[in-house]
């Protein structure tokens, strides 16, 4: 089991690629192989006599395939969720201790004279070739080998995965999540995170893992390189674990490169897809308006200055799809061309609604030089009150570069505060894009609440020919997709409905929800928990969605170690990270930092395996090192059963002389075997759960 990948997968994705899965089989089988090999070569050093070797368990007797070699039976068994070496005398089924230990002790009739083969009263000793008659030390180094070759393991796949070159995600922001930790701290589009606490030249997984299993307390100290800056910023972000998570997260979303991608290059609907000639999966956007395009943040750059405008984008076409490479920028031959992309304007409702709180305010940012805080209340602009706070942030974006007066109420204070605050220009734009997110003020650097009561209506407008009315109260949007979209898109097919109350102040995602969803999508609101209005959206003329629906691949580069040396210590980095991760995911896990329904079971290691295997060799291979070190700390836990449980009693035996009790041995190995079939049980549930998409 794996406690810390969280894979996404599907019922397709399991079956796509015979070869493929025939190779995840092959390689799964190989990290079990591996640990039960440490076993089985150790046990054979010390004299004891295996009986079986096994990959899978032959539950009832019922096996693939076996053969004899020795005194050894070989074989694969029905049951594929691990496997095991059945050496004399050692028993790990609690019903069958008692039962193996009197097998492992020689008949009377088969012991010769020498007194050393039966103890003092008179029963028989133990087979000298059984486990149990090992010493203390040997039996620690049986038990123990599966977990060193494991390690082992883990390594030399690194060491190889590196020489042939691994391919990663450089650590970098192409969006921050509003009012989320990554936000508040003052991270941009386009920031390069090269160090994260003291570690150089990072991956964004190492960002992951760092947020996930660090000290939420202490923060994660970030080295952050920005185009605008000529030395490297000292950002220390503090995880957010709230809610419903499954661990702590700060909201940042990886770096995309400047081609779109291969599946899906536009999002259904959206100006991108309705272009002429058309963007294809592939395509790499080198211009923008005749101005170069070098990176993700570029184009973010543009889109979100120029709302309103018609665009020209140069993009090339290679004669075959390739990924931006960012070691050389090479690429394959093709055209280029040059595609008109229109604006994208809002649809809308004629809905105001009432304004909230500042729920956070950003690092560095306008609204924190003004001195705001969260907790305030923006009660005018320039002497005009706020107005519509979903227009509020394209209104301030339109007054970059001027000073504002802003008037607000603070708690403890009778009079409102009246502070000057000059607005940037941002190269980039902030949309709620999860439930619960509030609106954000990008020139301001403000993140605030919308309330879903209604504070007026627009005259003329699709909310006031539906008879809605200033204080009614949205508690539930569905969103109605025609279906000529659906049948294009698959995906439309599935959107849910949203709730609002108090405690979900939803307006803001459920209105850019309806931006990203195609264009004749009718809006179902619900009113004071009673009554349902069909309301189709019109499209406003003087407000635009920045978003003209690109989707972009992923940023990806290459890490090549050109030496044996370079391969042996990026590898075992590698294998020393991956051993330190898993312990540090149960740690976080015992202090509910990370929660239980974050493991993965068989189904789930399977579809993550075929993912790698999809990505190429390199990628596989360390995901076997991740597995493999994930199998040596697991299977080193002090849990009865494990190869740490038998390490324990061992430790005791060898401090007191003597083994422990054995109905106190039994009684453990029955709660061990207890608490792992329930483990299992709980995995098989969270990944049956995954691919039904629950």
């Amino acid at each position: 089991m794996d406690p810390y990948l969280i894979a996404t997968w599907s019922v397709e994705s399991l079956w796509d690629g015979s070869l493929i899965w025939a190779g995840v089989a092959v390689a799964l089988g190989t990290v079990i192989f591996v640990h039960e090999l440490g076993h089985f070569a150790v046990a054979k050093l010390c004299g004891v006599k295996c009986e079986k070797f096994y990959l899978g368990f032959d539950i009832y007797g019922l096996k693939l395939f076996k053969f004899r070699w020795g005194e050894t039976e070989y074989g694969i068994g029905i049951l594929p969720l691990g496997g095991y070496v059945k050496m004399l005398g050692q028993e790990d089924n609690p019903a069958k201790v008692t039962e193996e230990l009197e097998r492992a002790k020689l008949r009377r009739e088969e012991q010769t004279d020498n007194v050393s083969m039966a103890d003092a009263t008179g029963e028989a000793a133990l087979d000298p070739r059984s486990y149990p008659a090992q010493s203390v030390p040997k039996r620690m180094a049986i038990i123990s080998a599966g977990v060193v070759m494991n390690v082992i393991f883990a390594f030399v796949a690194a060491m190889v995965a590196f020489g042939l070159g691994v391919e990663y995600i450089p650590c970098g922001v192409s969006y921050t999540l509003p009012g989320e930790p990554a936000w508040r701290a003052g991270l941009q589009v386009g920031d390069r995170i090269v160090e994260i606490d003291g570690l150089k030249n990072p991956r964004f997984q190492d960002l992951q893992k760092s947020v996930m299993l660090g000290d939420l307390q202490r923060g994660v100290a970030l080295l952050v390189e920005r185009e605008s800056h000529k030395q490297p910023i000292a950002v220390t972000v503090f995880a957010d674990n709230a809610g419903d998570r499954l661990a702590p997260t700060i909201g940042i979303l990886n770096q995309r490169s400047t081609t779109l991608l291969e599946r899906n290059p536009t999002a259904y609907g959206s100006p991108a897809s309705r272009a002429k000639p058309g963007f294809e999966g592939g395509d790499r956007i080198v211009a923008i308006n005749d101005t170069p395009v070098k990176d993700y943040a570029d184009i973010q750059r543009v889109l979100a200055r120029n709302p309103s405008e018609k665009l020209r984008v140069a993009v090339f076409r290679p004669a075959s799809p390739a990924r931006d490479s960012v070691a050389d920028g090479s690429s394959d031959t093709g055209s280029h061309l040059t595609i008109d992309l229109a604006a994208n304007p809002m649809r809308v409702l004629g809905l105001v609604m009432e304004m909230g709180k500042i729920e956070a305010v950003q690092a560095d940012s306008p609204a924190a030089d003004a001195g705001l805080r969260s907790g305030d209340f923006l009660l005018a602009i320039d002497g005009e009150p706020v107005g519509d706070p979903m227009t509020l942030p394209e209104r301030l974006r339109r007054l970059a570069g001027q000073t504002i007066s802003l008037s607000v109420s603070r708690e403890g204070h009778t009079e409102p505060l009246v502070v000057q605050a000059k607005l940037r220009n941002p190269g980039w734009f902030e949309t709620p894009t999860l439930e619960g997110h509030p609106m954000t003020v990008p020139a301001l650097g403000i993140a605030y609440r919308v309330s879903n009561r209604v504070r007026d209506v627009e005259p003329d407008s699709p909310a006031a020919a539906a008879r809605i009315t200033s204080g009614d109260e949205l508690t539930k949007v569905r969103f109605i997709i025609h279906e000529a979209a659906k049948a294009a898109d698959p995906r439309l097919s599935d959107v849910p409905s949203v709730q609002l109350s108090e405690a979900q102040p939803n307006w803001p995602f459920c209105f850019y929800q309806l931006q990203a969803l195609p264009r004749g999508t009718k809006i179902e609101l619900e009113i004071n928990g009673r009554r349902k209005i069909e309301i189709t959206p019109e499209e406003s003329s003087e407000w635009f969605f920045a978003d003209r629906g690109f989707v972009n691949d992923a940023l990806v580069a290459t890490r090549t170690a050109t030496t044996l040396s370079e391969a042996a210590t990026l590898g075992w980095r590698e294998t020393v990270d991956s051993v330190a991760q898993v312990y540090l995911v149960i740690r976080r896990m015992i202090g509910k930092q990370v929660s239980p329904k974050a493991l993965s079971g068989p189904v789930g290691i399977v579809a993550a395996a075929g993912q790698s295997a999809q990505r190429g060799l390199p990628e596989l291979l360390l995901f076997l090192t991740l597995l493999s070190a994930n199998l040596a700390v697991i299977n080193f836990l002090p849990i009865p059963l494990l190869d740490g449980g038998h390490m324990i009693f061992l430790a005791l035996e060898g401090a007191r002389g003597k083994p422990a009790d054995e109905r106190v041995v039994l009684a453990f190995h029955y709660a061990g075997f207890c608490f792992i079939i329930g483990l299992l049980l709980w995995v098989l549930f969270l990944d049956v759960g995954r691919l039904a998409g629950g």
